[in-house]
């Protein structure tokens, strides 16, 4: 991995292939691992871009709350510092989604598309915002090890605990090896966060919305209507895959983003 000091903070990143720069921006509370398929994948047909957020991976963590839009201020940072050259296409899960609605608003000029894996426009109800505080505050008591148990069997497909032990094992490393301040700093600003709905409809770049056919957390039908709500956006349905669509049928998700570059580049 690389590293770079952008809008203050030291971010790690991968930066690999050449062409049109694709940014995968990880979810909660997880790393640019995740990406691990897409990175090996698509760096053939594109520039693929990687990071870890401030406070994961081997990003450093500041801060005792982030927001998204400051999440989305490091990633225009790290572009500019890497001279990409071109507007990004953008490709954010869950947490990343998140952050792309606020890049998308404050750095239109630099987005030649968005690609949105397994994430949602609402903003937290209240007693979801209660549940990310709570869970800010026994991280910073416990560290992120409890999170296993309570977001894993979530993330994934009904019967991964039985078929895909692989992933049960990525996953959970990924969360043990955390950073807590990170953590607690992310939930936080996700639960402050604002609701995107009204948004969808101004957005005009090209758009590829992508859901794992069984997402509990981002439903289908509930991505549908955020792709029926972007101007000409595109919806794939992912099968065979939960919450982590890019980890669990990477074939179908690299298939579905490289078809996406293509068109953009037509």
């Amino acid at each position: 991995m690389k590293t770079v000091t952008a809008n203050g903070v030291e971010i790690a990143f991968r930066d690999e292939g050449r062409g049109t720069p694709l940014l995968l921006v990880h979810g909660f509370p997880l790393d640019h691992t995740m990406w691990k398929h897409q990175i090996e994948g698509l760096s053939s047909v594109c520039r693929v871009i990687a990071p870890d957020l401030r406070g994961f991976g081997r990003s450093r963590a500041m801060g005792a709350k982030v927001t998204m839009e400051r999440l989305a201020d490091d990633l225009a940072a790290l572009v500019d510092a890497l001279g990409a050259g071109e507007p990004i296409v953008f490709c954010g899960l869950s947490m990343g989604g998140y952050v792309a609605w606020e890049f998308w608003k404050k750095y239109r000029a630099g987005v030649r598309g968005l690609v949105l894996c397994d994430t949602r426009a609402a903003a937290d109800s209240p007693e979801a915002a209660a549940g990310r505080r709570e869970t800010a505050r026994r991280v910073l008591a416990e560290g992120p090890a409890f999170l296993v148990d309570a977001m894993v069997p979530k993330l994934l497909a009904p019967g991964a605990s039985a078929t895909r032990p692989d992933l049960i094992e990525s996953l959970s490393a990924m969360i043990r090896s955390a950073n807590a301040q990170g953590v607690a700093a992310a939930a936080l600003g996700m639960a402050e966060r604002d609701d995107a709905s009204t948004l969808l409809p101004r957005i005009d770049c090209p758009c590829l919305v992508v859901v794992g056919q069984y997402d509990a957390i981002s439903p289908p039908d509930e991505m549908r209507a955020i792709a029926e709500s972007i101007p000409g956006a595109q919806c794939v349905t992912v099968p065979d895959a939960g919450h982590m669509a890019p980890m669990e049928n990477p074939d179908q998700v690299n298939a579905a983003i490289a078809a996406f570059l293509d068109g953009l580049s037509r």
